[in-house]
Order: structure tokens, then sequence, then C-alpha cells
């Protein structure tokens, strides 16, 4: 397996020179310039890094003032770069991880020291440098041999088979730095950094397939895929409604009888007016005296 890992960089080396031109770092930054340069440099190219990185010590007054900004300004101020806002939240954690452990900014004295512990306490700051920041300062800063590998180059080397999907994941690719030496270090990675950028912005476009199956003509099945555009369900048709028949000559058209229902009002208790009650009349004073004489009259008849 190592061996034919060779054989991939080593191809992959020789068809990308053909392809790109190398952009050489500049080594004489300060250990600290160079993880916030390689912050910009990381799915970006060089020359958008390098404005980036102009830009960052132009509007502000020192690594505090960037250290104490949002993520948002800072990426309205490196937006030239192809993520600002991903870049933006490297710079700030990788300072705010440098100041939290030596409450300074100052990383020179790890030049002093193993290039094994140096990179391991850079790797060590709570996750906030990325791998690809590690192996560039490693190798342009401390000296080192590395490899820096962007998420764009990494799939590339995924789709011509050179590591596995669990390698690309945990960010691994064994046996590269045998592959190149390290005084083509730099140049390689100048070069891989173009390609995966160039993937990742036309992941679907012939000139980067071309280049990859250049490189392993047998990619062309992990070469990513266009999606099929899904198609709609057509709608049921509703049936148009029936028009009425007209009746023929000479028939009367029958008609529905509707029946109307009418609803009976009741009549309220309080409208009602209380029927009047028959009194007997009272008797005349008249009546009652001729009553009297008379009864008297029959009374006195002689016998």
């Amino acid at each position: 397996m190592a061996i034919n890992r060779t054989e991939i960089f080593k191809k992959v080396n020789k068809v990308i020179r053909k392809h790109f031109k190398p952009t050489l770092p500049n080594s004489r930054m300060p250990l600290l310039e160079q993880l916030v340069y390689a912050a910009c440099l990381e799915n970006s190219n060089a020359e958008a890094a390098e404005q980036a990185y102009a830009a960052l010590e132009e509007q502000f007054f020192d690594w505090n003032e960037i250290r104490v900004s949002t993520v948002t300004e800072l990426s309205e101020v490196i937006h030239m770069l192809t993520e600002p806002r991903a870049a933006a939240n490297r710079v700030k954690r990788s300072l705010q991880s440098v100041f939290e452990a030596n409450y300074s900014f100052e990383l020179e004295a790890f030049k002093k020291e193993n290039i094994g512990i140096a990179v391991k306490r850079i790797r060590g700051y709570q996750g906030a440098v990325t791998p690809f920041a590690v192996a560039y300062v490693t190798q342009n800063a401390l000296g080192g041999h590395a490899i820096p590998l962007g998420a764009g180059a990494l799939d590339v080397l995924f789709i011509i088979g050179a590591i596995s999907e669990k390698e690309k994941a945990a960010h691994s690719v064994p046996g590269i730095e045998r592959a190149i030496p390290k005084n083509k270090g730099p140049e390689f990675g100048s070069l891989i950094n173009q390609l995966g950028i160039e993937f990742q912005r036309t992941p679907f476009g012939p000139p980067v397939r071309k280049i990859i199956l250049e490189i392993e003509p047998s990619a062309k099945d992990r070469l990513p895929k266009r999606q099929s555009k899904t198609v709609k369900p057509k709608r049921p048709v509703k049936k148009a409604k029936t028009a009425l028949k007209k009746p023929k000559k000479g028939t009367k058209p029958k008609t529905v009888k509707k029946k109307v229902t009418v609803k009976k009002k009741k009549a309220s208790t309080a409208s009602k007016k209380p029927a009047r009650v028959k009194t007997k009349k009272r008797a005349t004073v008249k009546k009652v005296k001729k009553k009297v004489a008379t009864k008297r009259g029959a009374k006195r008849k002689p016998k």
C-alpha cells in the first residue's frame, strides 16, 4: 500500500506542475504571523490570503484588537477569501487560544525547542489551530517537513484513491512526506492547494476533471455527479362539470319544487292582552224597588 501511495503522490506532483505555478511562502515571518497567515490561506489562493493578511494589519491596531473583535467584523475585512467567515473564525480562535495559554502573543521561543515538542504544543491549543495551519507552521516556521492540505486537496486525494474515507475524515495522509522530499515540500503544498481550491470552486468543471483523470483514469466513477432534478408528480386533472342538458323541443323542462317551510312565530306571552272577565251587571235601584212592591202587594190581597 505504501509503494502504491508513493507512486500516486509522485504522479500527482508530476501532473499538477504542468497546470499550476507554485507560490513560495515567506519563511521569514514570525511564528505567530505564520499562524495567522495559514488561517487565511486555508481553502483560498495565496494572492487572496496575502490581501486578507495585509487588511488585518491595516484595519486593526494589534493582535489583541483582532482577538476581541467579532467574527462578523473580521469577515467583512477579509471578504476577498473563499470562505471569509470560516477564515475569520480560525484567526480569532487561534489568537484566543495562544493568548489564554501564554497571556501574550509571543511564540518565537518555540523555534528553540525540539520540533516535535513545538508541534505538539501548537496542536494542543484547545483544538483551535487546524491541521492545515499546524502543517504550514511546521513547514515554514519550524523548519520541519509537513505538507499542508486543505479540504479541497483531501477531496482530490480521496477521489484518486490515495487515501480512504476514514483517513480523509481524520485529516491523515500516510506516506506523503516520504514520497515528496523536504526541499520540494513548499512547492508541492502550493500546487496541491491550488488544485484543491479549483476543485472546490468548480467540482463539475471539465478542466479540473481532466486534471484528476490525467492523474488517475480509474477515478471517473468517484467523481462527484450532478443530482438529477426531481420530477414533481402531476396533479390529478379535475373533471369538468357537465353542462345542463337542454330540453327537447315540445317538452317542458322539469322543475323541481322546493318545499318551503314557514316557521311559525310563537307569540310572546308579554304581547297577549289579558282576557276580559264577564261580570254580572248590578241591578238598577228602580228594578229592585219594583220587585219589593209587588211582593208586598201580593201579601195584602183579601181573602
